[in-house]
């Protein structure tokens, strides 16, 4: 891990870094405590990338109200690294396949699970070294992540047993329901309710079944739009079941139990793009 910048602002230190080839930030609290922290890694959106301002947000606030750490990275083909030509290619065609009357839900989920593929084991390696810090340490870990966040976030959380909770949402599961299956991790899944793009049966399904104890999902009214995923007031509510289980004592020998969701109220969020 490489740093580029160190720098402070209202409390909250950010590091810019690359890992490999990987650009990320990480923000921990400028006056840190002892370490362990508590880590959440959070998945941005489609065409944005770690430092968006809705990133920015959830990081500051998960360093100032609740003590954590918190470390976004760009999504291949997103942010500071390169075009990728397989995933252009992808994107025109179902752009071409969309246009011609076909569902975009399948399509954007497809395309997620070959992205997943890389970023997997990417944001795990990222995990590892951000742990090795002496100012993170290997504290709890919480991942929140919605749209392409949500789509690239499911196999991760199913795959990396560090993670100990999880808000995911506002982006269709189709590719997902085999790694769903696998998270016993509290979820808070984020719904929008007349969303044109990504049909909101899907979603909820493949996270609500036995062995899983994510409750009800979050509903956000409105259609889908382009704007800020979540309205400023709204990113405590999303944040809280995952701190409460970041700061619980950790259980052995089953699910984690879960709490229930806390109501999304809005009607804006980001538009899910055939990058997503």
């Amino acid at each position: 891990m490489r740093f580029l910048s160190d720098t402070s602002s209202h409390g909250v230190r950010e590091q810019l870094f690359t890992l490999d080839d990987i650009p990320g930030a990480l923000w921990t609290p400028e006056a840190a405590p002892a370490a362990p922290l508590p880590l959440v890694l959070l998945g941005h959106g489609g065409g944005r990338h770690k430092k968006d301002p809705e990133v920015l947000a959830l990081a500051h606030r998960s360093v100032r109200e609740c003590g954590h750490a918190a470390v976004c990275v760009d999504v291949p083909a997103h942010g500071d690294r390169p075009k990728v030509e397989q995933y252009d290619r992808l994107a025109a065609d179902n752009q071409a396949r969309v246009a011609a009357g076909e569902e975009p839900a399948p399509l954007i989920a497809v395309f997620q699970a070959l992205v997943a593929r890389r970023t997997v084991p990417e944001w795990r390696a990222v995990l590892d070294a951000v742990q090795r810090l002496d100012h993170v340490g290997a504290g709890p870990v919480g991942y929140w992540g919605v749209s392409l966040g949500c789509g690239l976030g499911v196999p991760f959380v199913a795959a990396e047993p560090r993670v100990r909770a999880a808000v995911l949402g506002l982006g269709g599961a189709l590719a997902s329901s085999e790694a769903a299956a696998r998270i016993t991790v509290p979820v808070q899944f984020l719904v929008q309710w007349h969303d044109e793009r990504v049909p909101r049966g899907p979603q909820p399904g493949p996270l609500r079944r036995p062995g899983l104890t994510g409750e009800d999902p979050a509903r956000q009214p409105g259609r889908a739009r382009r704007g800020p995923a979540l309205r400023a007031g709204q990113h405590a509510a999303v944040l809280r079941p995952a701190s409460r289980a970041l700061s619980a004592p950790p259980r052995r020998g089953g699910p984690v139990p879960g709490r229930r969701g806390v109501p999304c109220s809005g009607d804006q969020k980001v538009r899910p793009q055939l990058l997503m």
